[in-house]
This record gives C-alpha cells, sequence and structure tokens, in this order.
C-alpha cells in the first residue's frame, strides 16, 4: 500500500506559511488587448538569479477574448481538511478562468515550474452544461474540490456562484449550492474550516459589469452590498448581512491569519456617499437570527 504524505507545501496556517521558504517563481496574468490571445507568464523573483525581475517564459492561450483574471492552484492546504482529506495531491496544476469567455485552462508546473505547460482545456458548454454557471472569476482550492466562482447563471445574468472541480480530473462536478436563499450576485469566497463557515460577496450581474464601468449604475446603487454566510458542509445558505447600499461592489474576502479566530477583512470598491475605497473587518461567524431578506 502507497503512503500518502501531505504536500509540503500544505501548511495548517498563514503564518507558518509565512516561514516557509520564499517563492523563486511568479505566475502573472497577462491581458491583452491588442487582438492577440490572453497569456500566462512566469516572473524570476530570486534575488540572486541573474533574471531577477524579468519574464522568464510566457504561454499564449489559442483564443481571443477569454479576459482572464484569478487564477489559483488546484490544492493547498484545505486539502488537509480533517473530514475531506486528499493527501495525496500535489500543488502542482494552475487553473486559469476566462471571465468572458467561461473558459477554464489547466497549466501544469512539473517537470520545470520556470516554464508551465497547457495539458488541459475545459470548454464553456461543459461548464454550463454540468453546473449552470457562466462568467469565471476567481479559483480556490476547497477542502472537497477545486472551487470556481460564477458571476452569471445559465440564463446570463444569475444567479452567480460557485461550481466545483474534482481534484484530480478536474471533471466538472456540478454547482457547490444546495439551498442559495437569497443569494444572487456573486464574486469571491472564503471559509474557516474550524467554524464550518463559508463566506460570499457581490459584485454584479455580468451585464453590469462587461460593458464596463458606468457611474449611472453606481450612483443608483445597481452593484452588490452583501454578505453571505453559508453553512459549509451542508451548503446551505444561513444569513445575507446587508452592509448598506452605500457600499457599492462588494469584493475580495480574506480570512485572519490565525486559524482560531473568527474574523477576516472584505474589501468594498467604492463608498457612494464618500467617493473612494471603503471596507473593514467581518466576522466569520454568521450573526445570531434568521437569515435577512435580501
Amino acid at each position: 500500500m502507497p503512503l500518502f504524505r501531505p504536500d509540503p507545501t500544505f501548511y495548517p496556517s498563514p503564518r507558518l506559511a509565512a516561514e516557509g521558504p520564499p517563492e523563486r517563481l511568479a505566475y502573472v496574468a497577462l491581458l491583452r488587448a491588442d487582438g492577440r490571445p490572453d497569456g500566462f507568464g512566469v516572473v524570476d523573483v530570486d534575488p540572486g538569479s541573474p533574471g531577477y525581475g524579468k519574464v522568464v517564459h510566457t504561454v499564449d492561450f489559442p483564443y481571443i477574448g477569454d479576459e482572464i483574471h484569478h487564477f489559483g492552484w488546484n490544492a493547498c492546504s484545505s486539502a488537509l481538511c480533517p473530514y475531506a482529506p486528499h493527501p495525496h495531491v500535489e500543488r502542482r496544476y494552475l487553473l486559469v478562468p476566462g471571465l468572458r469567455s467561461s473558459r477554464i485552462y489547466i497549466l501544469d508546473t512539473r517537470p520545470n515550474p520556470a516554464e508551465p505547460r497547457l495539458v488541459k482545456i475545459i470548454e464553456p458548454e461543459e461548464v454550463l452544461r454540468r453546473a449552470g454557471y457562466s462568467r469565471l472569476h476567481t479559483v480556490h482550492c476547497g477542502p472537497d474540490g477545486i472551487y470556481i466562482s460564477a458571476l452569471g447563471g445559465r440564463d446570463g445574468d444569475g444567479p452567480g456562484g460557485i461550481l466545483i472541480l474534482d481534484h484530480d480530473s478536474f471533471d466538472v462536478l456540478g454547482r457547490w449550492e444546495v439551498d442559495r436563499g437569497p443569494q444572487v450576485y456573486a464574486y469571491d469566497f472564503w471559509w474557516h474550516l474550524g467554524y464550518d463557515t463559508a463566506v460570499t460577496s457581490e459584485w454584479g450581474a455580468p451585464s453590469l459589469i462587461e460593458p464596463g464601468l458606468n457611474l449611472d449604475d453606481v450612483v443608483n446603487r445597481r452593484y452588490g452590498h452583501h454578505l453571505h454566510f453559508w453553512d459549509l458542509r451542508r451548503r446551505r445558505h444561513v444569513q445575507a448581512v446587508d452592509l448598506g447600499s452605500e457600499h457599492q461592489m462588494v469584493l475580495e474576502l480574506r480570512p485572519a491569519h490565525d486559524p482560531t479566530r473568527a474574523s477576516g477583512f472584505v474589501g468594498v470598491a467604492v463608498n457612494v456617499g464618500d467617493p473612494s475605497g471603503s471596507g473593514g473587518p467581518l466576522s466569520l461567524l454568521p450573526l445570531p437570527g434568521p437569515p435577512k431578506p435580501n
């Protein structure tokens, strides 16, 4: 019987990860607006290397108009989840979704991490058929699969949500949500294994986003301004928390570095009353009482 050992790059907490060896390569999205396909770049970040600070390798994708943004690993420390362990999974593959195309590119960083190779493409028709989602945005390696957020649904604008891919085969397994409650808009998501809680944020419908930012939509408060709390294992909506319609586009979520703390941070793009960025701390625990309607 093989002996499974977790990937050495998995850490029980962000604090321990910060104490690990520094990265020598950085992976960056290459967003192009000159009629060429988007690409993917590798930057040398080793101060002792003659190529320090330079792009040392690029991958050109085969299609025009993907608009790639947030990509992520196939596996990370969530593979250490006590109720859904994946000790055999390596942090090896990068999943790169297209926001406009709803296509997913999979890059293999082995055998040479400085020269990742395109090894698989998941077409948007497959994503829509199996999960009912479109306009893919953010990738996180979850406890029971690879999570990808989607801004759009089968009929275009929504509801958006999260789809799951298999850790090993990258098959699209389907929609994550069992009961989404009042949630319609989607953007980022995070979770706390210790409290069995997930949190999702809101940007807006694809029809608001794809034409570019319209100040009339901001002033008239048409973007998302809620946080949604979920039962992580049961995949059920627990509560919607309204941050106030003046806080338009509730975006990035980040947990506390201490895994025993039920807190984190959320960034908000625009405060309509004071046209500047806003945001602040949040609790990763649902508030007491019944879910609040949208």
